[in-house]
């Protein structure tokens, strides 16, 4: 009612938790769909395809929160953390408001072709449920070391951008962390896939303020109302 841009970033259950639990999960992800501009949904059985075989339980959870993590972090990064190339709210606004489901995929890579190779493992990630194909809208966000070179920046921007829709909006950011030692990480957000519009969200409400004296507090609240 604030008109505050929401963005919710959940996990899907496992199949071993159960019918009963993944019922309940699909039906507050229906619900919080409708009360949400963008809603990010991570199955945690797509966690399986890239954890080892000897992974623990508490580790695969571990793993499962990390990446909810890295969703929430990579968008607020792209407007909190200064680099090249900064953006602001608006921008985020303008890919994420009022767009339903969304896609989230990332990529860290090293080597000599880390930039590349980043950004087609963020694209063809198996946390994707479909592809990228057919996004209206994008927020790219490519993070490096202080070795992080313009060239590398636009060639994994250029394999993104291949991959989406041609009149897809894209918002951009490439920014530095000194704690990446010849690794690039490529996080893609993709948007606006649904056919369907999603729901009006409920209009913004506006509140009359009536100043009050001190006398009104002595006055019960259904008392003051019929006055």
């Amino acid at each position: 009612s604030l008109g505050a841009l929401t963005i919710g970033v959940v996990t899907r259950p496992f199949s071993f938790e159960g019918h009963r639990r993944s019922s309940q999960a699909e039906q507050g992800i229906d619900n919080l769909r409708d009360e949400v501009d963008t809603l990010i949904v991570i199955p945690n059985d797509r966690l399986l395809q890239i954890v080892e075989r000897r992974t623990s339980m508490m580790e695969a959870f571990r793993i499962a929160d990390d990446v909810l993590r890295q969703g929430v972090q990579s968008i607020s990064d792209l407007v909190a953390i200064p680099g090249f190339i900064n953006l602001d709210f608006a921008d985020v606004r303008a890919v994420m408001a009022n767009t339903g489901s969304a896609l989230m995929g990332v990529g860290v890579a090293s080597g000599e072709t880390r930039a590349a190779d980043a950004a087609r493992a963020a694209i063809s990630s198996p946390l994707l449920e479909t592809s990228i194909v057919g996004a209206k809208g994008l927020l790219l966000n490519i993070t490096g070391g202080e070795d992080l070179t313009l060239f590398e920046v636009n060639e994994a921007a250029e394999i993104v951008t291949e991959a989406a829709d041609e009149e897809a909006n894209i918002i951009f950011g490439a920014a530095l962390d000194e704690s990446m030692e010849d690794e690039v990480r490529v996080t893609v957000i993709a948007t606006a896939f649904d056919d369907k519009p999603k729901k009006k969200r409920r209009d913004q409400t506006e509140l009359e303020i009536k100043p009050f004296s001190a006398e009104d507090l002595e006055v019960p609240t259904f008392l003051r109302k019929r006055e």
